[in-house]
């Protein structure tokens, strides 16, 4: 499996908006090709050229081209993408870890973007940012009407070019503009530290390729400090995804060798494989080797899961592994439901085809596509519950989503009413002070999930939730 991974590229996971999808690079398409539905290709020339011809206002050819591949790939499921110049370079970024930008963590708050934490050593650290700035310009852009992903986008650019930020500083009630210099940012995907003696936790915020090395740098660190754990919290709360030799990699820290870690099928020989706790299923994923310096201490330490509806892909195939393999207990809230791989295909140098090619399936062979993994116990988010969750969104929420493909899918008709519920929670929330809404920090001692783990890991009683059930495939729309 080692050799195949590395003659085709790499594999990577995750969910829609700002996570990743399950890819494996290839450089030519299959040469096996279907027949060309003849009739339909003349009359798909013939819009073309009637749109050439009596359009209001000349038209790009290319751009015409390039909008009608994208649509076609797109109707297929959401997850299916063609990749132009622009979007591949940005789909690389996410799963290298790497961009050039300014380096930092943000969010929005009231239209402006918020600074969560400037990534340490970046431009933006060496230039003083603090938590909780409020950048109101960037260069004569005003933030405010700007999304948060436009935002990003001016941020980022080439590397020793300059963006002036403007700041605001609540504490300080000033405002004030910062000139940095982008340069390439190398994100950690990995946090943690001991929360008490003998109790450690572990957060992966994605699954990229320093994730491994830095996961192993983590708990080698840890043992170090206190050689005597006898409890662990692996956190993947909110984790959208990622590289699939790194769940793989990251699965087999825990799990006896040689067990299944899971498997793939769909329509094609290269869509039918199975992977293992085995460096050979993980090898090229920098610091793969490395997984064998840890601690054996490492896979029989009592362990805890935290999952949530953000938790997806490559997060839910760890999950699903230390699940079926009853090496783990899962806690926190059911996750996504992202269970399909797309597989990339070059179209040219820098162009190229994202398309779902297969299902995966954990262990004991289930498909979470569009279910989602249940957790063995679950927990809110706060003490008080978890008010928002059903308004976070699942793959079973898009209309074009793919089956589960085991069993039929059925309406939930209680989620709409749920929904109100929530909208109408969340207005009330709104009219509060900023300070009273912000939620805990992950890993922070109000953590309420985090603390429910390690109650459990103690063996002492675990505020389970009261209203939470199990979310069905939802119907799809015809």
């Amino acid at each position: 499996m080692g050799q195949k991974l590395k003659i085709t590229g790499w594999v990577a996971l995750g969910v829609i908006a700002g996570a990743l999808t399950t890819v494996s690079l290839q450089t030519v398409a299959r040469s096996a090709l279907a027949p060309l539905p003849l009739e339909e290709l003349q009359q798909l020339a013939a819009v073309f050229g009637m749109i050439k011809s009596d359009y209001v206002e000349p038209v790009d050819e290319k751009k015409l081209i390039t909008d009608a591949i994208s649509g076609m790939v797109s109707s297929l499921d959401p997850h299916s993408q063609y990749f132009d110049k622009k979007s591949f370079k940005e789909f690389k970024e996410g799963t290298s870890g790497k961009f050039v930008g300014v380096g930092i963590e943000i969010t929005q708050e009231d239209g402006l973007v918020k600074v969560v934490s400037p990534i340490e050593d970046s431009p933006a650290f060496r230039a003083g940012l603090k938590p909780n700035d409020l950048i109101t310009k960037i260069d004569d852009t005003a933030v405010k009407g700007l999304t948060l992903n436009e935002a990003v986008k001016r941020m980022r650019g080439e590397p020793a070019t300059k963006v002036m930020l403007t700041i605001y500083r609540k504490d300080e009630n000033r405002t004030f503009p910062v000139s940095i210099t982008r340069e390439e940012i190398k994100q950690k995907s990995v946090r943690g530290k001991l929360v008490e003696p003998g109790y450690a936790w572990v957060r992966l915020n994605q699954f990229q390729e320093r994730t491994v090395d830095d996961f192993v740098k983590m708990v080698n660190d840890m043992y170090r400090q206190d050689p005597k754990i006898k409890g662990f919290v692996l956190d993947l709360r909110n984790d959208p995804g990622g590289l699939l030799n790194a769940a793989v990699a990251i699965s087999s820290a825990f799990l006896p060798d040689n067990v299944t870690v899971v498997s793939t099928n769909g329509q094609t020989a290269e869509s039918k494989q199975t992977l293992k706790a085995s460096l050979e299923d993980y090898r090229g994923i920098p610091g793969a080797e490395t997984i064998a310096s840890l601690p054996k201490e490492l896979k029989k330490v009592p362990l805890i899961v935290l999952v949530n509806e953000g938790s997806a892909s490559a997060s839910e195939i760890v999950a699903g592994a230390l699940q079926d393999n009853k090496r783990a207990t899962l806690m926190g809230s059911q996750t996504f439901g992202k269970g399909s791989v797309q597989t990339f295909r070059a179209l040219g140098p820098d162009t190229g085809l994202k398309i779902t090619t297969s299902r995966y399936y954990t262990p004991s062979g289930r498909s979470i596509q569009a279910k989602g993994i249940v957790p063995d116990v679950l927990v809110d988010d706060t003490e008080e519950g978890s008010p928002y969750a059903v308004l976070r969104m699942r793959e079973a929420d898009y209309a074009q989503h793919l089956s589960s493909g085991q069993g039929e899918e059925k309406k939930n008709p209680e989620l709409e009413k749920a929904r109100d519920e929530a909208l109408k929670h969340l207005e009330e929330e709104s009219r509060k002070p900023p300070s009273e809404r912000k939620p805990p920090e992950y890993g922070s001692d109000k953590d309420f999930q985090l603390l429910q783990a390690i109650n459990q890991l103690k063996g002492k009683p675990v505020q389970i939730s009261k209203t939470q059930v199990e979310r069905k495939e939802v119907q799809k729309e015809e």
